[in-house]
C-alpha cells in the first residue's frame, strides 16, 4: 500500500484510514449536516485530522461531507455490502485553490466532459497533492496546471477555509464510490483585479472547457442551492437571469458565453448523470469563503 496521505490521530498517534471508512463518521460526526471543527496537522504531502487537540496541529479548520455520503450510508450496512470497495487503498488527499481577485470575485472551472472523475462540474482549480510537495504549493501547480496563472509569491496571501470529504461516485444510487478523497479549500487572494487574471488565463482543454467569475452576490445564491436538503430555498429577487463565462472551442480560442442562472443552481442528480452544475464541495467552499468576507 502507497504512503497514507490521510491519517486520524484518535488513540495517541496517528493512524491511517481505510478506504470505505467514512472520515467524518471516526471524527464524531453526527446525524447533522455539520460542519464539524477538526484540528489538522497540515503536514507536506500528508494531513493529520483529530477531533481534539493534539501536538502537531496547527490549524483548526471544519470538515464536512454531503448529506448522501455514500461512505455515511455504508457504515451503517452490513459487512458483506462493502465487499466490492477496494481494500488495499487508503483515503487520498487533494487540494483546491478558491482565487480571490482584489475586486472580491472567485474563478471557478468548468470540468471536461471525457474526465473520469466529476465530468461537467463547476469547481475551482485542484487535484492531487503529490507525496513531497507542501499543500500550498500542490494547489498552485494545480492552479498554473488548469488554469495557466502562476501568481507572484509576493503577490497574494493565503489562508486554509475548511476541509470536504469527497466521493465519486458521489451517490450509492451512482453505483459503489471508486474514488474517496480529503479536500482541503485554500482561498488565494490574489493582489490583482478580475481583468488583470482573466488577461493571463490560459486554460488547459484536457481538463477544463470553460471558466467564469462569481462574486460574493450569486456566490450566496449558488452556495444555499445545498445538495440533499428538502427543505425550499429563498432566492434574492434581483438574483441576475444569467452570468457570463468564457467557453473554449475546438480550435483552441475562446469566446464569451451566458450561462443561465439556473445551471449553477443544480443539485446532485439521483441517478447517474453528467449534468453541468456547481459540485457540492464548491458550494461549501463558497459558503466558507462569504463566511471570510464577513457576509
Amino acid at each position: 500500500m502507497a504512503a497514507p496521505r490521510v491519517l486520524l490521530f484518535l488513540s495517541g498517534r496517528p493512524a491511517s484510514v481505510s478506504f470505505a471508512q467514512s472520515v467524518c463518521g471516526l471524527l464524531g460526526a453526527g446525524p447533522g449536516l455539520g460542519p464539524w471543527p477538526t484540528h489538522c496537522s497540515l503536514k507536506r504531502g500528508q494531513l493529520i485530522l483529530s477531533d481534539r487537540p493534539f501536538p502537531e496541529a496547527s490549524a483548526r479548520l471544519p470538515i464536512q461531507r454531503p448529506p448522501f455520503c455514500p461512505f455515511a450510508a455504508l457504515a451503517l450496512q452490513p459487512l458483506t455490502s462493502k465487499a466490492k470497495l477496494p481494500m488495499n487503498r487508503g483515503v487520498d488527499l487533494g487540494v483546491a485553490v478558491l482565487l480571490q481577485s482584489s475586486d472580491q470575485t472567485v474563478l471557478l472551472t468548468r470540468r471536461t466532459r471525457t474526465l473520469r472523475i466529476s465530468p461537467n462540474l463547476w469547481v475551482p482549480p485542484g487535484g492531487h497533492v503529490e507525496l513531497d510537495e507542501e499543500l500550498l504549493d500542490g494547489g498552485l501547480r494545480e492552479l498554473w496546471e488548469e488554469s495557466g496563472l502562476q501568481l507572484p509569491k509576493d503577490q497574494f496571501s493565503w489562508v486554509p477555509l475548511g476541509l470536504w470529504e469527497s466521493a465519486y461516485p458521489p451517490r450509492l444510487s451512482w453505483g459503489f464510490p471508486k474514488y474517496h478523497h480529503i479536500v482541503l479549500y485554500l482561498l488565494v487572494i490574489s493582489q490583482e483585479s478580475q481583468q488583470q487574471l482573466q488577461a493571463q488565463i490560459q486554460p488547459n482543454p484536457g481538463e477544463v472547457n470553460a471558466l467564469m467569475w462569481l462574486g460574493p452576490d450569486v456566490a450566496a445564491a449558488v452556495a444555499a442551492t445545498e445538495d440533499g436538503m428538502e427543505t425550499a430555498v429563498f432566492l434574492p429577487q434581483d438574483l441576475p437571469p444569467s452570468v457570463l463565462a468564457v467557453q473554449l472551442e475546438e480550435d483552441g480560442g475562446a469566446r464569451p458565453v451566458v450561462l443561465p442562472m439556473s445551471t449553477l443552481l443544480q443539485t446532485t442528480p439521483t441517478t447517474a448523470e453528467d449534468k453541468e452544475r456547481v459540485s457540492t464541495g464548491t458550494k461549501f467552499a463558497l459558503r466558507l469563503w462569504l463566511q471570510h468576507l464577513g457576509r
